[in-house]
């Protein structure tokens, strides 16, 4: 706000007044400072004091806490406890300094003291008021409690402005910008990028300055700054500054090298020499190196160069390396062979299957190599008609290192397949490869010799089957013969073992026959249901002892023919 329209429109309080009432009210302040100085001169002169008081009360300093540059604010002081016969001094300072007096204010009759004030920017802080009674020395004055004034300028004249000069970094380079303004205090600043918040971070310190340690590509955009101050909470002053484009630049990446052989018109070659690199801004210097000295250097405003070089065919060249340069940063690549091999050897070429749900085969992968070559060009066939991209059953996907030819079985892909292999700068060699016959009845027909091999594997595990059940019966059958045979023999020992132990009591006859006497029939049946306890223990004891059929029969023979030998001599 101007001087002039300062004067054509004054406020009061929280009004404003226009050009007429504040030339009156210019006139009243005047008028009213010639009656104060007269009152002080008439008071000096009559000595006149204060009856009956000797303590004067603490004033009270009203007035706005906040306040516009080159506005006009009222402030009030008053002494709540004074008489109206009291004519009470009122002078307005700031804190600490009592040199200069910001207003003054005579009450003649107790009433509040006005301080109109044209606010600069010297007003601001703490300011206090002091209240003495005129022409009396006896009692003091005394001061209010102080009050602050925060004085606000309008903000204007936002500028963004690069400390280092330049607005065009490479990657790792610090970034430094400042936020500059004509006119504005108690301001606070937002940094913006490409129009958008940029976020807070410990690397990114957003005050009137703007620093970033380290730049990356992603920070290149549009710089704008935003400073604000405000009155209160619904008077808000900004000024926007205008963008300031900042590009950040790749550093340049390692190159790679690679090169293509090409055939002059008069029989000689050459390679195309490519050095590249993946990252980098333009523009970038690429030089290529041999192990022994400096080839060629170009610079670009792409990411690559070539530079050709002449070669002879299966000759060792030695090695070339590509170095690249931007900004104060320079790599180098990998070192490569120069060795180009024209194809020879044997070309072989094989497939794989893919098999459908029903165990059909429904595709073929045709693989083709050749045994050496640097530069291979290979070539598919199908009954002599050469297939190229792609088809309506095929796909040729050629490789570095082989050619895959991706075939969907059916009846238009029957035929005789082969590939042939010549250098990709030179046609004039061309080796083939076998021929093969491909039709999907053919494919999916099993050979006799897997028909006669399954037929067999099923007939033997038949055959094995039914021989292990067979043994299975005879064996069944001969350990029931084996262990009926068992028990009779057990049971013609036990009966001649009981024989002999009671030969001494007066039994006679056969062993299986036994008399007893008259007199004794109990202990008869008791002999005999002890034998026959004994004769099923030894059964059950023996049987467990006796692993082998062998075994048993033999000493069933042993048995039988020691009974032949006793029974005789028994019976005499």
């Amino acid at each position: 706000m101007s001087a002039s329209s300062v004067k054509n429109k004054l406020p009061v309080k929280w009004g404003f007044l226009d050009k007429e009432e504040g030339e009156k009210m210019t006139t009243l302040r005047t008028t009213v400072v010639v009656l104060l100085g007269a009152s002080v001169l008439a008071a000096s002169v009559q000595g006149a004091s204060v009856p009956g008081a000797s303590v004067l009360g603490r004033p009270l300093l009203y007035g706005p806490s906040t306040a516009l540059q080159k506005t006009v604010e009222e402030f009030q002081c008053e002494v709540e406890s004074s008489s109206k016969e009291v004519s009470i001094l009122y002078q307005l300072f700031r804190e600490g300094d009592r040199s200069k007096t910001l207003g003054f204010y005579s009450a003649l009759s107790g009433e509040m003291a006005n301080f109109p004030l044209f606010i600069t920017a010297s007003y601001e802080g703490y300011m206090v008021c002091v209240a003495s009674v005129q022409n009396n020395t006896v009692i003091q004055p005394t001061v209010s409690e102080r009050h602050h004034l925060r004085v606000v300028d309008p903000v204007n004249g936002a500028e963004v402005v690069v400390q280092s000069g330049s607005v065009e970094f490479y990657e790792g380079k610090p970034l430094s910008l400042r936020c500059n303004i004509t006119k504005g205090n108690h301001v606070s600043y937002q940094w913006l990028v490409d129009g958008k918040p940029l976020p807070l971070s410990p690397l990114h310190n957003q005050t009137q300055e703007l620093f970033i340690d380290s730049m990356v590509p992603q920070d290149s955009g549009e710089y704008t700054c935003v400073a604000t101050n405000q009155l209160n909470f619904t008077k808000i002053y900004s000024s926007r500054s205008t963008a300031k484009v900042i590009k950040v630049k790749e550093l340049v990446s390692e190159p790679d090298l690679l090169f293509l052989v090409l055939k002059e018109r008069d029989g000689t070659y050459f390679a195309l020499v490519t050095c590249q690199s993946l990252k980098g801004t333009p523009p970038i210097t690429f030089s290529l190196y041999s192990r022994s000295e400096f080839i060629s250097t170009e610079t670009v405003d792409e990411r690559f160069a070539r530079f050709s070089i002449p070669v002879v065919l299966d000759l060792h060249m030695g090695f070339l390396q590509c170095q690249a340069e931007n900004g104060d940063r320079v790599v180098y690549g990998q070192w490569t062979a120069m060795h180009v091999v024209s194809v020879g050897g044997a070309v072989t070429m094989h497939y794989d299957t893919d098999v459908g749900e029903n165990f059909s085969i429904v595709g073929l992968r045709f693989y083709c190599s050749v045994e050496r070559g640097t530069f291979p060009q290979y070539r598919w066939f199908l009954n002599g008609t050469v297939l190229e991209g792609r088809g309506d059953f095929y796909w040729v996907e050629n490789q570095p290192e082989q050619s895959i030819l991706l075939l969907s079985v059916g009846r238009s892909s029957a035929g005789t397949y082969h590939c042939d292999v010549s250098n990709s700068f030179d046609g004039t060699t061309v080796i083939s490869s076998e021929e093969r016959y491909i039709d999907k009845e053919v494919l999916n027909h099993l050979p006799t010799m897997v028909v006669a091999v399954v037929f067999g594997c099923f007939l033997f595990l038949v055959t094995l089957v039914t021989t292990c059940c067979f043994i299975g019966l005879l064996y069944r059958k001969r350990q029931c013969l084996v262990e009926k045979s068992t028990l009779d023999l057990k049971l013609g020992l036990e009966m001649h073992n009981i024989m002999v132990s009671d030969e001494d009591e007066g039994f006679l006859g056969h062993p299986c026959i036994m008399v007893a006497e008259d007199d004794n029939e109990d202990e008869e049946e008791y002999m005999e249901d002890e034998g026959m306890v004994r004769a099923a223990r030894i059964i059950d004891s023996d049987q467990e002892e006796v692993e082998s059929t062998d075994e048993w029969l033999q000493l069933q023979q042993e048995l039988k023919k020691t009974l032949e030998d006793e029974i005789p001599e028994k019976s005499f």
